[in-house]
């Protein structure tokens, strides 16, 4: 008891997979500018970062810390 895959099954069977394709690329897009919206707006809100001194600062080698081996 073979069953055949017939023009009517292939039909539908190319339909559904073209719709599920646009549905995931709609929700892709939907979801991308939604996580853009969130970033641009958390950036936004960030308070601005004073400036720092070059000159005050010290050398980076003055703190490291020696290591015995």
């Amino acid at each position: 008891m073979g069953t055949t895959l017939t023009p009517e099954f292939w039909r539908q069977f190319a339909v559904l997979l073209v719709i599920a394709a646009a549905v995931v690329v709609a929700a892709e897009a939907a979801l991308d500018a939604l996580v853009l919206r969130m970033r641009n707006r958390r950036t936004s809100q960030r308070p601005p970062v004073p400036p720092v001194e070059s000159a005050a600062r010290e050398p980076q080698t003055a703190r490291r810390t020696p290591v015995h081996r």
